[in-house]
């Protein structure tokens, strides 16, 4: 490698929204200072994000089973010292395990994001209620202060992923992905409610229905029998078929959840539902108009947002998000399209 290009390690181990959200400011990135190169570590399951970008390898952290605690952080860091000696490590993720390993990789520049934890801390006590600092540009200005450019306003997205998928319909109407899951109760659109949602959705589009294996694969493989133009993949298909699918999607509707941050790297135009976290908190997909975020009635549930990844949530605020009409969830994606 040249002595003009430079090797930045970037360390995101999770979850799969935040590593998602990585992608487009990591793209910038490189398109802006081409003579940048970067390492990603990060979870396997995670690596098929990173396809397609220039100059970025990506490294797996095995921190469940051979880079586990203290001795397998060392030997993590080990393997990346005989990689390559980097010029910067960017930590994007700013947690113990993260601090740890940097304290056995060898380089003279270590940046760290700032995740705003107090602003973070006012905005759910409601001490003030105004739009933070979004988590893409918290991304950006750690490669900012190492001295790069990092402009996000005119992104660039790749074009959609070759379909190896067998037995898809014809996209002889556009496609809409409904991913109706979240990590935390308080963040979901009532499922009753988004049945009704598909039902009339299902009438125009092509519906994919995306979630996990299991329980979520039962409830959709039972919504998909429901309605015409309606197919559940929860279950069905790998992961990186999945990501193929989205990123040929023409809209896709979302919790405040992975889903939304996975289509948002690829230029999908994305419909998020929130209901006890709000997108004040700066993890709203990214480059998405204001108003496709859908939020739930404030005036009914004036403690939203309750906690900023959902997890704390007055059991009064559990079903918040069905305060949003299903009629204006449907105009919204009809407008779109």
């Amino acid at each position: 490698m040249p002595e003009s290009v430079k090797h930045i390690l970037v360390i995101r181990l999770s979850a799969m929204g935040d590593v998602a959200m990585t992608v487009p400011v990591l793209r910038a990135l490189i398109d802006q200072n081409p003579d940048v190169k970067i390492t990603v570590l990060t979870r396997a399951f995670f690596m098929p994000f990173f396809e397609g970008l220039k100059n970025v390898d990506v490294v797996e952290a095995d921190v469940k089973g051979q880079h586990k605690g203290l001795f397998g952080l060392y030997k993590l860091a080990r393997q990346l010292n005989k990689k390559q000696r980097f010029y910067a490590v960017a930590d994007l993720h700013s947690v113990l395990r993260s601090k740890l390993l940097k304290k056995f990789i060898r380089c003279k520049r270590f940046v760290s994001i700032d995740k705003g934890r107090k602003e973070k801390k006012a905005l759910v006590s409601g001490t003030v209620f105004k739009p933070l600092k979004t988590t893409h540009e918290r991304y950006a200005d750690v490669f900012r202060t190492l001295g790069y450019t990092v402009d996000l306003t005119q992104p660039r997205f790749p074009e959609p992923r070759k379909l190896q998928l067998k037995g898809l319909p014809e996209k002889d109407r556009p496609w809409i992905g409904v991913a109706p899951f979240a990590a935390h109760p308080g963040k979901m659109y009532p499922l009753e409610f988004m049945v009704e949602v598909i039902k009339t959705l299902s009438e125009t589009y092509q519906i994919f229905l995306f979630g996990a294996e299991g329980e979520e694969e039962a409830k959709l493989n039972e919504i998909a029998h429901s309605f015409d133009n309606c197919t559940n993949l929860a279950g069905q298909i790998s992961f990186h078929e999945e990501l193929d699918l989205i990123s040929n999607l023409d809209v896709m509707l979302s919790m405040d959840s992975g889903n939304a941050h996975i289509a948002a790297m690829y230029g999908v135009k994305v419909v998020t539902i929130w209901g006890v976290t709000h997108p004040y908190a700066g993890f709203a997909p990214f480059n998405q108009p204001e108003d496709y975020c859908l939020l739930a009635d404030r005036h009914k549930y004036p403690l939203i947002p309750t906690s900023i990844y959902g997890n704390k949530c007055p059991e009064e605020y559990i079903q918040a998000a069905g305060s949003i009409p299903s009629e204006k969830i449907v105009e919204k994606i009809k407008a779109i399209v």
